[in-house]
């Protein structure tokens, strides 16, 4: 009989409930607990899944647990993920990982050196139409990424930077693979919040690569594509779609229209969340390094915290 890991959602606000719908769900999978420090919420949880335990402190089942989903405001990811660590159980974060470099680290180390899985929740990652596209990705000279989305009091803790755009700056150092940030410059404004709920941000690499990023938190409707310049060929990402379109120039010498091949690329469309978390979950059961780490995680966030650094108002 194959083995099911034992785990628990800690926060079960808007996001966290999709991480207990899909645990749940997941026949490798015993969903033990779920906690949250308002009572209100695990009352609708125990009402919909009324054999699964409910608390408000995580400290009580850790013991009962194999692996952790956290799932709670970014300032507590580091504290929360630390304690479970070192009670030797695999975590699942939510980006970004933490605030800080530091905690970051901190998190990577005490994850390697007890052998743990230290997963963190850049979904982007997972949607299907990223993962087929990267193999069409060879050395990029321009990528454009527009991330616009509704505004969410619920994630008013933190700016549009480590809330939406880290998204992208993650799927580009996919994409860019090892290559270093050379500068960085960034204009925001506040809107909503006391923090940045609009940015445009200009990367440079050291390879010559130029990354525009636009992203807002204030937008009527959700829109999230990714633009990617190569040599001889264009290629259009929809994140939200799952789609995505290649325009490679013919061999013709003479420049046209006619003279451009579209390749339309479709995938079976599925939720990335829920790859994501059976991804996490087969990472423990066959002890392997998940696609996004510790390590990828912090690379992503010290962009972020880079771009927030050299953010000048408007």
């Amino acid at each position: 009989m194959k083995k099911k890991i034992n785990v628990a959602v800690i926060g079960c606000g808007n996001l966290g409930q999709h991480h207990v719908r899909i645990y749940n769900s997941l026949d490798s999978v015993r969903l033990v607990a779920v906690v949250d420090i308002d009572t209100e919420k695990l009352k609708k949880i125990k009402q919909i899944y009324s054999n699964i335990e409910t608390t408000t402190n995580y400290k009580e089942i850790i013991d009962k647990v194999d692996a952790v989903s956290i799932v709670v405001p970014t300032k507590l990811h580091y504290q929360i993920s630390k304690d479970i660590l070192q009670c030797n159980k695999h975590i699942l974060v939510e980006k970004p990982i933490t605030t800080t470099l530091q905690e970051a680290e901190e998190l990577i180390r005490i994850s390697q050196q007890r052998n743990l899985i230290l997963q963190v929740g850049h979904v982007e990652r997972f949607n299907p139409i990223v993962q087929k596209i990267k193999e069409y990705i060879k050395e990029p000279k321009f990528i454009e990424a527009i991330r616009l989305n509704n505004f969410d009091p619920r994630v008013a803790d933190i700016g549009v930077v480590l809330d939406l755009m880290i998204h992208d700056i993650d799927i580009i150092l996919y994409f860019m693979k090892d290559v270093k940030l050379k500068r960085v410059e960034a204009f925001g404004g506040k809107v909503f919040t006391d923090k940045e709920d609009i940015v445009k941000a200009r990367l440079e690499f050291d390879n010559g690569c130029i990354c525009d990023l636009t992203t807002s938190r204030v937008s009527p409707t959700k829109y999230r594509k990714m633009h990617i310049f190569q040599k001889e060929s264009y290629i259009s990402l929809d994140f939200i779609r799952q789609q995505a379109k290649i325009y490679k120039k013919t061999n013709s010498d003479t420049m046209s229209l006619n003279n451009i091949e579209i390749t339309r690329l479709k995938v079976k469309k599925d939720e990335p969340l829920k790859l994501e978390i059976e991804h996490f979950i087969n990472s423990i059961l066959e002890n392997k390094k998940p696609l996004v780490s510790g390590e990828h995680a912090k690379n992503a966030l010290e962009i972020a915290l880079e771009i927030l650094n050299n953010l000048k108002f408007q």
